[in-house]
């Protein structure tokens, strides 16, 4: 099987090694080892600063072309004289393929959606990495993908893979995940909810991601008299001002900058509560993996979150475990997290839970044996399917 691959994350050479970002990396040898061949169609040039490794398999081809931005003027004219050149290019490719893999959301791959319309008997794939919330606000392009891939009319013999159970769907889209741990992985991690409560936050330190807002979280529950401390792993724009923040109000925060997965294991199983507040995401790897190790996750109702929470999953007014006095809002509580929705409506549902011992327990639990269905052999199975069909 000739395998095509068109995306727009990077691959380019380092000290005579294909390399791209490690988490794209980690995927596409897990396809490659299911196929005869592959062929990447993506940016072969990148100048920033990316975590990268090495695909394990070396032995693919790859067609570089320019990366289509239009973020200024002089971008977008230079893409668009591209595009002409980069439409023969895939349609060549398409027509070589037996199976197409697309990977969404990106410019290049917009194109691609748009040429696959021209293949109809060819089997295709899309992994849509991005938030695929038919009501979320987002760029056109964005938009534009989503409803090519959708229709069913324009887009045939396809499994558009995304995040989440989103109503209303056409037959092309499929519900589906990702993965970090192996089934060898799996532990039982019981956590003792007790003070000092431990929050987690792992991720870029963005504007994005709002990690201030874990600081501000921290702050009044021990003014509250919560006793709280976070523990913030990742670097970014936002790590001095976080710090600054904490220091000058003299908040339990704590700042490790970027870590290898081993030390993030062990700040996971110490860790009760994981905490993130993005303004996008596709599939938060970071809530993921912390509920493997049984931790709460509280998190803003972006992108499938609100179905890894289990929100339709309610603890039910019914359980007379749960004190719902002190104005607990059922709405942003399910049956293996917390939804964010501001701090003061946080800081109640969260004193009312710690109430209640035994719920919170379920909750970990509940967190911990949905994360643990999710192995990576679980995801090789399902790709096998995906290639194989």
């Amino acid at each position: 099987m000739n395998f095509l691959v068109i995306s727009d994350a990077h691959l380019i050479q380092q000290n005579g090694k294909k390399v791209a970002y490690a988490p794209y990396v980690k995927e596409m040898d897990l396809w490659m080892h299911h196929v005869d061949s592959t062929t990447f169609i993506s940016p072969d040039c990148f100048n920033g600063h990316i975590l990268f490794q090495e695909f394990k398999n070396q032995d693919f081809k790859q067609i570089g072309l320019r990366r289509l931005e239009f973020h200024t003027l002089w971008s977008a004219l230079i893409s668009m004289f591209t595009v002409p050149y980069q439409f023969f290019v895939l349609c060549f490719a398409f027509a070589k393929a037996d199976h197409i893999h697309l990977r969404c959301p990106g410019n290049l791959a917009l194109l691609a959606s748009m040429v696959q319309v021209f293949f109809p008997t060819k089997k295709k794939t899309v992994k849509y990495a991005g938030n695929f919330d038919p009501n979320a606000t987002q760029p056109m392009a964005y938009r534009w993908q989503k409803r090519i891939l959708s229709n069913t009319f324009l887009t045939k013999n396809i499994d558009v893979l995304v995040y989440g159970e989103w109503p209303q769907q056409t037959i092309n889209i499929k519900p589906f995940f990702t993965a970090t741990y192996s089934e060898n992985d799996r532990g039982n991690f019981t956590k003792d909810f007790k003070e000092l409560y431990q929050f987690i936050f792992v991720g870029t330190l963005s504007q994005n991601k709002n990690p201030q807002l874990l600081v501000e979280l921290i702050k009044q529950l021990n003014k509250e008299g919560v006793a709280a401390q976070a523990h913030f792993y990742g670097d970014g724009p936002m790590m001095e001002e976080l710090k600054i923040m904490t220091d000058s109000h003299s908040t339990p925060c704590y700042f490790y900058g970027n870590q290898s997965s081993e030390v993030l294991k062990v700040a996971y199983e110490k860790a009760h509560f994981c905490f993130l507040a993005s303004k996008s995401e596709g599939w938060p790897k970071a809530v993921a993996e912390s509920m493997w190790y049984g931790c709460i996750p509280i998190a803003t109702p972006v992108s499938c979150v609100p179905w890894m929470l289990g929100i339709k999953e309610k603890l039910g007014e019914e359980n007379d475990q749960v004190d719902f006095t002190n104005g607990l809002d059922l709405k942003s509580i399910g049956s293996r997290g917390l939804i964010y929705t501001d701090k003061d409506q946080t800081i109640l549902n969260l004193k009312s839970l710690l109430r209640n011992p035994a719920v919170i327990k379920m909750m970990s639990q509940n967190a911990k044996d949905w994360s643990q269905d999710y192995t990576i052999e679980k995801f090789e199975r399902e790709i096998i399917k995906l290639v194989q069909s």
